[in-house]
């Protein structure tokens, strides 16, 4: 956001100076994956009551709360689950957010087994770009992760399926879990350098309560970066923008770059401009919030749009959230929102 249009005071700040830039909506708590760092298949199983259609907020409801974050300052919108493309006509709210003045920025998240199917349609309603969810790049251990029976070729049909449509670059997510793929690191960024294609690692993080994590499980952003350097030199590259989560670094043979988001060891709560609204209509002012705010209820109960925008400044303006600062064995334990409802 440029800084002149950043300071103007019609924009709303928390309670430690952030301002309201990016806004990430889940559209779905199901998802065709059982991730053991997401859903793990022991809590969300067959017997796992999903939300009912109704409990979702529609598109004419997402599409208005749009508007009024954008009059708030909300530049980029990224869509999210579970996974956003089992929602059904996704395309058709893609096309509606995309008209929306002052999203700059377009985005979705997504393990990416449906892509060939839905790259093109996404891209002709105004999607700019995808981030694609890959944990390992060999199918023993992909599978494992997954629990899903997906093998690594699906995801790269997807990959290829969106660079075909014009969604790149692309950007692929690897979670990477110690015990689980941290061998991975290393094969993970030799298939992808030099391909345009970016790679980031992520810490294992304690989003939700039914993925049992550990600090002993989290790989580090120091270990992920001294694994490669095993193999390559790199080097650290400036940020793209205020607010940006991965701490990005380039190969120094200028084979491409990799990111690094250390939410763990490397707290990035000091710059966190992002609000999340969940699939049934929460707004949470965290990834690690333990509660949110019903806007699904004032959607329905016939709150105005000025009614709309005075709450979510209210709730921006007593934001106070700095959850990987503080974290300890305490606040791990809380019973914080599930991944699958509000996304990453």
């Amino acid at each position: 956001m440029p800084a002149a249009f950043d300071s103007l005071p019609m924009l709303p700040r928390d309670t430690l100076g952030r301002s309201l830039h990016d806004l990430r909506i889940s559209v779905t708590d199901r998802c065709n994956f059982r991730c053991v760092y997401c859903m793990p298949r022991a809590v969300f199983g067959p017997d796992h009551a999903f939300l009912p259609r109704d409990g979702l907020l529609s598109f004419d409801e997402i599409e208005r709360l749009v508007r009024i974050f954008a009059q708030l300052g909300v530049e980029k919108v990224r869509l999210t689950g579970g996974e956003p493309l089992v929602r059904r006509d996704l395309a058709l709210l893609v096309a509606r957010l995309a008209a929306i003045p002052g999203v700059r920025d377009l985005t979705l998240t997504t393990n990416g087994v449906l892509l060939p199917s839905l790259a093109a349609r996404l891209k002709a309603a105004g999607l700019h770009r995808v981030t694609i969810s890959l944990d390992a790049d060999d199918d023993e251990t992909f599978m494992r992760l997954n629990d899903a029976g997906v093998p690594v070729a699906r995801v790269m049909a997807g990959i290829e399926a969106a660079e075909a449509a014009g969604l790149g670059p692309i950007k692929l997510n690897m979670v990477v879990k110690r015990g689980w793929n941290e061998h991975a690191i290393l094969p993970m960024a030799r298939r992808f350098r030099g391909t345009g294609r970016i790679l980031r690692f992520i810490e294992y993080m304690d989003v939700g309560h039914s993925n049992g994590w550990r600090l002993d499980d989290v790989v580090s952003a120091d270990e992920i970066i001294r694994t490669i350097s095993a193999d390559f030199a790199v080097e650290p590259m400036e940020p793209t923008a205020r607010g940006e989560v991965a701490e990005r670094y380039r190969y120094t043979d200028g084979a491409g770059e990799i990111g690094i988001i250390a939410s763990v060891s490397r707290p990035f709560c000091g710059d966190c401009n992002r609000a999340r609204v969940s699939a049934d209509g929460q707004l949470y002012t965290c990834l690690f919030a333990t509660s949110g705010s019903d806007l699904r209820s004032l959607l329905r109960e016939g709150a105005s749009d000025a009614d709309l925008e005075a709450e979510l400044r209210r709730i921006w303006s007593i934001r106070d959230d700095r959850y990987s600062e503080l974290r300890s064995a305490e606040t791990v334990d809380l019973p914080k929102v599930e991944m699958s409802y509000i996304g990453g």
